[in-house]
C-alpha cells in the first residue's frame, strides 16, 4: 500500500484512509488479527502498545531497514518497532513538523544525551532528518558538553534557532548555564524526566524553562518508538496532530468505550504512517481531547510500565 500517495493526495479524506488501512491490516497483520480474534472483533480495534515488546509487529512480509528501540528502564523489555521504509519516516517527520512550524531553515541544536548514548533511537533519527532537510550550518547534537551548547546559542543571535531536548537535559542545562536565548528561539521538550529529577507537571517544567531562558513559551513534542508520526504543542501543552494522525480517548477499563471530548481516559492513536506495522495503538497514557481538536497528556495509567519518554506527568 502506497500510504504517501494516500495521505499527501489533495483529495485525502481521513475516514476513508482509515477504513482502507484497517481492512489491509486486519487481513495482513497476524499479531493484530490474532488479538481481534481473541476479542471476537473485526471492526477497528486498538492494539496494546505493549505488543511491540513481545512480538514482531508487521503488516505483510518484508525486510526491515531499521528497528527503532525504546530506552526502557532496568529490568524492562524494550519496545521494538520494525521499520520498512526510512524515507517514509523522514517524510512524515519533516511534513509533520512543518504542519505547525514555519517552513524555513533552522539552526537545530539537539540535547538528547540518553538517546545519543544508545543505538536505534527514533528521536535521534528524527532530529538527524530535520538537520539534513532544513538545518542551517552549525546544527548538531550535544551530549553533556554544556559549554559548547551555550556558545552555539549565543552565536545564534539573528538566526532562526530550534533547541530540542529531553526534559531533564533541558532543565539541567538551563539551571547550570544561565544563558539568555535569542528572541524567537523555539525550545522544544520531548518529555523524558526518567527519574533524573523531581517529577514536574508540564506547566511547572515550562515555567522553569521560561524563567531560565527568558522565553515566553516552550513547545512540546509527543511521540514514541512505536509511532512513525509525532504531535506538537506550540504552547500551553495542548497537542495537535498532522492530518494523517488522530487521538481517540476510551475508557481506561473498557477499551471499546469511546469517551466524549473533555472526559479523561486512555489515549489511543491512529497513525496512518504506521501502515507497515500497526496504525491503531492503545497507549498506556491518560489524557483528554478538546473540542478544537487538541489533546492533553495527563500522565500514565496506574500500574502501567514506566516508559523512558513518558515519565513527566501533566
Amino acid at each position: 500500500m502506497n500510504i504517501q500517495k494516500i495521505i499527501f493526495s489533495p483529495d485525502f479524506e481521513f475516514a476513508n484512509a482509515v477504513a482502507e488501512v484497517w481492512e489491509y491490516q486486519y487481513h495482513q497483520n497476524p499479531v493484530l488479527r490474532k488479538y481481534c480474534d481473541l476479542l471476537g472483533r473485526s471492526e477497528l480495534t486498538f492494539m496494546p502498545v505493549s505488543f511491540f515488546k513481545e512480538f514482531e509487529v508487521k503488516t505483510g512480509k518484508w525486510k526491515e531497514e531499521a528497528v527503532f528501540e525504546s530506552s526502557g528502564t532496568t529490568g524492562q523489555i524494550p519496545s521494538r518497532h520494525y521499520v520498512k521504509d526510512l524515507e517514509l519516516y523522514k517524510k512524515l517527520s519533516i511534513e509533520g513538523f512543518h504542519q505547525f512550524f514555519a517552513d524555513k531553515q533552522y539552526k537545530i541544536l539537539a540535547l538528547l544525551p540518553s538517546y545519543l548514548e544508545r543505538k536505534n533511537a527514533s528521536l535521534v533519527k528524527m532530529a538527524t532528518d530535520w538537520m539534513e532537510a532544513f538545518g542551517s550550518p552549525g546544527s548538531g547534537f550535544y551530549l553533556h558538553n554544556f559549554d559548547e551548547l551555550e556558545k552555539a546559542i549565543v552565536e545564534s543571535e539573528g538566526e532562526d534557532l530550534l533547541v530540542i531536548g529531553v526534559a531533564f537535559a533541558l532543565l539541567d542545562f538551563t539551571e547550570t548555564v544561565p544563558v539568555h536565548f535569542p528572541d524567537g528561539t523555539i525550545v522544544m521538550e520531548t518529555g523524558g524526566m526518567k527519574g533524573r529529577k523531581e517529577e514536574l507537571i508540564r506547566k511547572e517544567l515550562h515555567q522553569k524553562l521560561c524563567d531560565n531562558t527568558g522565553l515566553k513559551n516552550i513547545a512540546s513534542e509527543y511521540g514514541m518508538t512505536e509511532l512513525m508520526s509525532q504531535a506538537y504543542a506550540i504552547k500551553d501543552g495542548r497537542f495537535r496532530t498532522p492530518p494523517w494522525m488522530k487521538v481517540v480517548i476510551t475508557d481506561v477499563n473498557l477499551p471499546n468505550k469511546m469517551l466524549p471530548d473533555t472526559q479523561a481516559g486512555r489515549i489511543n492513536i491512529i497513525d496512518l504512517g504506521n501502515v507497515h506495522s500497526c496504525a491503531f495503538i492503545g497507549t498506556d497514557d491518560v489524557g483528554v481531547c478538546h473540542e478544537d481538536g487538541t489533546f492533553e497528556v495527563y500522565g500514565r495509567i496506574e500500574n502501567a510500565e514506566l516508559r523512558g519518554c513518558s515519565l513527566m506527568y501533566v
